[in-house]
Parts: C-alpha cells; sequence; structure tokens
C-alpha cells in the first residue's frame, strides 16, 4: 500500500475547511464528484468532495489519503452509497480498495494512478 500522498495535518483541515466550500461546486464541475455516505456509528450522512472517474459502469476515486480516512471505511462498511457528479446523483455499491498489485482490474488509463495512490473502486448501480 503506498503512503498517503497528503500529510494528516492537511488532511485536517480540508475536512474541516476546504471540503465545505468544494462541497459547493464538485457536483458539477468534473472530474470533481461528491460521495454521499453513512457514518458507522452515527448514522448521519455525510458528503465528502473527491475527485472520481468514471469507467464504464465503475467509479474510479484516487485515495490521496490513504484508505484509512472515515469516508472511505464508511463507504466499505455500509457497502454503499452515493455520488453526485455532472448534476447527477446516482446510487453506488461493492466499494472496494484497490492497490498497484490489483492494477489490472483497472481500465489501461487509471492503472498508472496506483503507482502514487491507492484506488477506490465502486460500481454504478443505476442508469
Amino acid at each position: 500500500m503506498p503512503k498517503p500522498l497528503m500529510p494528516r495535518r492537511l488532511r485536517r483541515i480540508n475536512k474541516a475547511v476546504t471540503n465545505r466550500v468544494q462541497g459547493v461546486y464538485a457536483p458539477y464541475l468534473p472530474p470533481l464528484a461528491v460521495i454521499v455516505h453513512k457514518g458507522r456509528t452515527s448514522g448521519r450522512e455525510y458528503r465528502t468532495p473527491v475527485t472520481a472517474f468514471r469507467s464504464g459502469d465503475r467509479l474510479i476515486v484516487g485515495l490521496p489519503y490513504g484508505a484509512d480516512t472515515d469516508w472511505v471505511r464508511n463507504l466499505l462498511a455500509e457497502g454503499r452509497g452515493g455520488v453526485e457528479r455532472l448534476g447527477r446523483v446516482r446510487r453506488i455499491g461493492r466499494p472496494r480498495v484497490l492497490t498497484a498489485a490489483d492494477a489490472a482490474d483497472l481500465p489501461a488509463a487509471a492503472r498508472p494512478l496506483t503507482r502514487f495512490m491507492d484506488v477506490l473502486v465502486a460500481d454504478l448501480v443505476d442508469g
């Protein structure tokens, strides 16, 4: 598993400040998107801006902070969530984290990304 690209301190700042600002425009401005997920203990709905790419019926999200972030752990625990992308809300399911060792399971264009970070892949459930 690659070391996270971003330091923990930056993760805390982004969670408190940057994500709130990006959350306003991320659902409409590709390659940004918003992952909608439920808290593991609170059950509360959260919205996290990410950089996401679609490949067929899959969504691919880079994990510059690593796979141990709250939103990734929430999504993996629930096994489903949502994504707002290009002004459209879609359901996602079967989320999984892929590493460089799993790169063969990714489209060719996304494989180089795994040299720098893990990626989250989820199936787009509806249309």
